[in-house]
This record gives structure tokens, C-alpha cells and sequence, in this order.
């Protein structure tokens, strides 16, 4: 059995001090955030989307990133989103960068765009293969690999570059050992945080951090957290990333397929849990995938001592 296996299987008994100070862990000034959004591809998600833009604009994030769509499909919708954060809100915006369908020039020009637009920090990643085609082959006379597009970008301009690492290795790496070393290239080539994929065993975080910190990466690593609210959805996301599913995670959504209101508790709690361990562990930095929801993420971040440091009034869902 795994200490996580333990936490669920094995609670230990807690009086109600020790459980205040275990939920409500760390002051605010510890413990930062950001979150991830993904442009919309219709009114009805882009209402979804600025709702949720609006409800965690107060939790004051470091920043807020915009994806890129597979094969680049959402170039103009990331750029529209990351202009109107700009131009609405007083949130920094990150927006994404890929290796896929364009060639150098024409990413260069991209971030150039970004940057004349007042945009300083980017997520240069290598980027999905298109859809349609199950292996990643870069394009003519483009870039080949995300160090390579993060050595493109500080060539550009002085951007701040956060890229992805993935605790259980990329599903294209390998070894785990030739994923770390494309992380630490990737590093080497400007980087300046990185930003794990989702897990959901805590240990498989921490061996990671502990392998990163002995290969000499010294970059802050983040760890990227997905409150869950669809378990069949996520079973999909997994099996396209890589990323493993404790069983325990499947015996806690049991039963739940027609009760999306105890599936959301039990996916609050989960998360809180995760984020207290690594918060003991020494982490104060979380990445939140929001998929365009704000709920989930706005009661994990309060169980978390992060509460609105300014009134919801000043950022508007136009």
C-alpha cells in the first residue's frame, strides 16, 4: 500500500484543531496559483469561459495562461483571449506557443505579435500532433523541438518562458531519463519555470522533483492540478497523456456517473488533500486547469488560505 493509498484507506484520527490547521494549511502569502484556460470556440463557452475569469480574477494569480489548439487550430482565438485580458483585466496572461504547423518565421512572427501587444510571458511547447495523424513531425523549416522554440523565443525578445515536464515522462520519451534530459535542455535554453502534467499520486511529484533537482534543474517546477468533473472524461485524458489513475481514484468516483454534485465534493476533497501533502513537502506553487471552470478551483484555493484579495467589482464577462 502507498501512503496515498493509506491517506484514503487508513485515515488517521484528527481532533478539530489539528483539522482546521490541516484544511486551512497555508497563509496567503505562501502559497500562489495560476490557471489555465482554453479559448472558446462558441458564445456559450466563451460565456462559461469570462464567468470563470471573473470568479478567480480576485484570487490574485500570478498569471493566467490561454492554450493553443491541437495543430494550432485556436492561433487567433488565444490571441483575441490573451488581447481582452489584457485590455479588460489587470490579470498577467501567458499565452501559448507551439511547435505544430508553423514554421519558425511564422512563430517568431507570432510572438512578436504577443510581445507589440504587450504580452511577457509564454508557454512555448512542443505541441500535439494534428488531428488526424498520431506521431509529431515538425514542419518545413520549423521548429523541431520546444527547446528549440524556447531558444527561438529569447531570441525574439526577453519573454518569461514557463514549459511542461511530466512526472511520469512524456509518452513519446524513451526513458524517463531522455524526458529529463529534454527538460533540462529546455531549461538550458531560457526557461524559467516548469509546469507538470496532472497526476494524482503525490509521491510520483516528489520522486520527480527529487530526480529534476539532481539532474541540476533549479527552476521552479509546478505542479499542474485537475480538479475532476467528469471520471469518464478523465479517464480519456489520461490514457492520451500518459498520465496513470491510482486505483483508489476509481473506487472514490464509484457509483457517481449520475451525481455530478457528489462527484464535485468528492473532487474538491481530493484535490485539497493532494495540495496539503505537497504544500508539507515544501511546494507553494499549484497551476490549476480550470477547463474553463471556476467552482472546483475557487473552493480548493479557499480550503488553501488563498481568499479574493479585491471585491469581484473591476473585472467584467463582457
Amino acid at each position: 500500500m502507498t501512503e496515498t493509498d493509506s491517506i484514503f484507506d487508513n485515515p488517521p484520527p484528527i481532533s478539530g484543531d489539528r483539522l482546521g490547521a490541516a484544511v486551512c494549511a497555508p497563509a496567503l502569502s505562501e502559497t500562489s496559483v495560476s490557471f489555465e484556460f482554453f479559448p472558446p470556440t462558441s458564445d456559450k463557452i466563451a460565456e462559461q469561459m469570462w464567468s470563470a475569469i471573473v470568479r478567480l480574477a480576485p484570487l490574485n494569480p500570478d498569471f493566467v495562461s490561454v492554450t493553443y489548439g491541437a495543430g494550432g487550430t485556436t492561433r487567433e482565438r488565444t490571441f483575441d483571449t490573451v488581447q481582452r485580458i489584457l485590455s479588460d483585466t489587470d490579470l498577467i496572461p501567458a499565452a501559448h506557443l507551439t511547435c505544430v504547423g508553423d514554421s519558425r518565421g511564422q512563430v517568431d512572427d507570432a510572438a512578436r505579435r504577443y510581445w507589440d501587444a504587450g504580452v511577457r510571458h509564454v508557454v512555448a511547447l512542443r505541441g500535439d500532433p494534428p488531428e488526424g495523424t498520431a506521431t509529431f513531425e515538425a514542419p518545413k523549416n520549423g521548429y523541431a523541438y520546444a527547446s528549440d522554440l524556447v531558444a527561438g523565443l529569447k531570441r525574439v525578445a526577453e519573454f518569461e518562458i514557463s514549459v511542461a515536464a511530466y512526472p511520469e515522462g512524456h509518452p513519446e520519451a524513451e526513458s524517463l531519463e531522455n524526458d529529463l534530459d529534454n527538460l533540462k535542455r529546455k531549461i538550458d535554453a531560457g526557461a524559467t519555470r516548469a509546469m507538470t502534467q496532472f497526476f494524482f499520486d503525490v509521491d510520483l511529484f516528489l520522486r520527480f522533483r527529487d530526480r529534476a533537482a539532481a539532474a541540476g534543474i533549479t527552476v521552479p517546477i509546478v505542479p499542474g492540478m485537475l480538479p475532476v468533473t467528469n471520471y469518464a472524461r478523465l479517464i480519456d485524458f489520461s490514457a492520451r497523456c500518459g498520465a496513470s489513475l491510482p486505483d483508489w481514484l476509481a473506487r472514490l468516483f464509484e457509483g457517481l456517473d449520475d451525481d455530478p454534485d457528489t462527484r464535485r465534493l468528492i473532487s474538491g476533497w481530493i484535490a485539497i488533500e493532494q495540495c496539503r501533502r505537497l504544500i508539507a513537502n515544501g511546494v507553494h506553487e499549484f497551476h490549476f486547469y480550470t477547463l474553463n471552470r471556476a467552482e472546483l478551483t475557487r473552493a480548493i484555493c479557499h480550503a488553501l488560505g488563498i481568499r479574493a484579495a479585491l471585491p469581484l467589482a473591476g473585472v467584467t464577462a463582457k
